[in-house]
């Protein structure tokens, strides 16, 4: 999407310079507390495997996992925020880890009336830990500007030879044409009456990630009925 033509370059540059600044001190803030977090639950598991039951040590060792794994996008954002993202591609089974997203949003916000349909999603190579947090800004987006219809997610993805297209659509309230070349930009946020303010970055950094992994995304279609994103992904 293109960005704003009534903004001068100079507006643009100042707001990347100061989304690189959040990010690298949010990450660089959160490393100590994170690395704390998870040394001791995994001293907690050594010494407390034999006396825990099942549920507890699972509970613990979610801490764990949960912590390193927040370890690793708080480098990957410090990377990035630098200039030189650190990007580790693995084999990531989309259906998963869209799964795992929804299902940690919708206890998050105990939203109890949204669905989330996303059967047959494809295995594919990409960074994990970035990848998660696109489809958790995408997710967050749809979950924030619904409609007072249930809420209904739709996650699609289809192979056209050298691309991995990702659709993600929903049911909500839609975008304002007016908005749409703005929705993007760092540190704005689509006007909604009750909503939790908040940084405005989720759109940026989502967009920000995935050109990191080879990638794009866009506002494909919006109106009444809903929105649908697009990503775009390399396929190696």
């Amino acid at each position: 999407m293109s960005s704003n033509p009534t903004r001068r370059p100079e507006e643009d540059d100042s707001s990347e310079e100061r989304i690189k600044r959040f990010l690298a001190t949010a990450s660089h803030d959160l490393q100590s507390p994170l690395r704390h977090i998870a040394m001791y639950a995994e001293l907690l598991l050594d010494d407390l495997e034999g006396t825990l039951d099942g549920e507890q040590l699972q509970s613990l060792r979610m801490i764990m996992e949960k912590a390193q794994a927040a370890q690793r996008l708080t480098k990957a954002l410090m990377s990035l925020a630098g200039g030189a993202p650190q990007v580790t591609p693995e084999e990531v089974d989309l259906q998963a880890l869209a799964e795992n997203v929804w299902g940690e949003l919708t206890d998050e916000t105990a939203v109890s009336d949204a669905t989330l349909e996303s059967q047959g999603l494809p295995s594919l190579r990409s960074d994990p830990a970035l990848l998660g947090l696109v489809l958790r800004h995408l997710l967050i987006n749809a979950l924030t500007y619904r409609s007072e219809a249930p809420l209904h997610v739709v996650i699609s993805a289809e192979r056209e030879v050298a691309d991995w297209f990702i659709r993600i659509s929903d049911n909500g309230a839609g975008i304002d044409p007016a908005y749409r070349e703005r929705i993007f930009e760092p540190f704005w946020k689509l006007p909604k009456a009750g909503t939790v303010p908040g940084a405005g970055l989720g759109l940026t950094t989502a967009r920000e990630f995935l050109a990191a992994l080879g990638g794009d995304l866009s506002l494909e279609h919006s109106d009444q009925s809903g929105s649908r994103f697009l990503i775009r992904l390399p396929v190696a």
